[in-house]
């Protein structure tokens, strides 16, 4: 075959072929685009100051207060936002880890206490919190505001659900932190697996993208899916060291709307306004 025809045909195929990876990206982008608009409002940076104690063999060995940003769900006109417990409180996940180590180990103790909560909004301000429920074996905790917000405020509507397949495209909102000014930001991940026990829950695959902790997760069709945690489970582990037993026993999950709606449920009532 000459050497024109073989370039060409070469061209062409190349064409093709950048057309066929490239339409399943464009087609979430156009799809994706709506859905993030719709609900970006709906996703808050909550600021944590954190009280932390630490002892080893019961002898007190550290404590401070830091301040920490994570990323908040509302689900409720309220108010009512969830985020992930592990991104607000590292002692939730620390403890499973640390009860596959040794005696020594396993001595060491991390205490945490959330001393002060605030929503902060896209306009600059921020509404006083607290929490209000915490869900350890689901990696949750609800935050509402102290006082209601001056009107409603947007929400996801965790009963508008819907479920996954593997291998589907997701889309997930978080917000950044302070060095990308707080800004919403979109990803798109791919469900690599559907685990049916001991719940249903579904795990991304592990390509690097922007969400984090506490990241609704999105339909394309807008439906929401449900809540980016992480999934942590205690006992002994094969991993010698705490990096391998953190591989092992860990991982990020995206748990479905109807979990997170069914512990919602649970949050008790705002304690009636004082009348003046």
């Amino acid at each position: 075959m000459p050497p024109r025809i073989c370039s060409w045909l070469a061209l062409v195929v190349l064409s093709l072929t950048c057309s066929v990876f490239r339409a399943p990206a464009d087609d979430i982008a156009r799809l994706g685009r709506p859905v993030f608009e719709k609900h970006r409002q709906a996703v808050v940076t909550v600021q944590i100051v954190l009280k932390t104690r630490m002892s080893l063999g019961g002898r007190s060995q550290t404590s401070g207060e830091t301040r920490e940003e994570a990323t908040g769900t509302v689900i409720a006109p309220s108010g009512l936002t969830v985020l992930s417990l592990a991104a607000t409180d590292p002692s939730s996940l620390l403890g499973n880890l640390m009860a596959g180590l040794g005696d020594e180990e396993s001595r060491f103790k991390m205490d945490s206490e959330i001393t002060d909560v605030k929503i902060l909004l896209e306009d600059g301000s921020d509404l006083a919190a607290e929490v209000v429920l915490r869900d350890r074996d689901l990696d949750l905790v609800f935050i509402r505001p102290k006082a209601p917000p001056a009107r409603p405020m947007p929400h996801v509507d965790l009963e508008q659900a819907g479920t996954a397949e593997v291998l589907e495209p997701v889309i997930t909102i978080t917000r950044l932190g302070r060095a990308g000014g707080r800004a919403h930001a979109a990803s798109y991940e791919r469900i690599s697996a559907v685990v049916q026990r001991p719940r249903l829950f579904y795990v991304p695959d592990d390509t690097i993208t922007t969400t984090t902790l506490g990241s609704p997760a999105f339909l394309l069709d807008g439906r929401v899916l449900g809540l980016c945690v992480m999934r942590s489970v205690p006992g002994a582990s094969g991993g010698s060291s705490l990096l391998g037993m953190q591989a092992d026993r860990t991982t990020a999950v995206i748990l479905p709307a109807a979990e997170v709606a069914k512990v919602a449920r649970q949050v008790p009532a705002p304690a009636p306004a004082e009348a003046p």
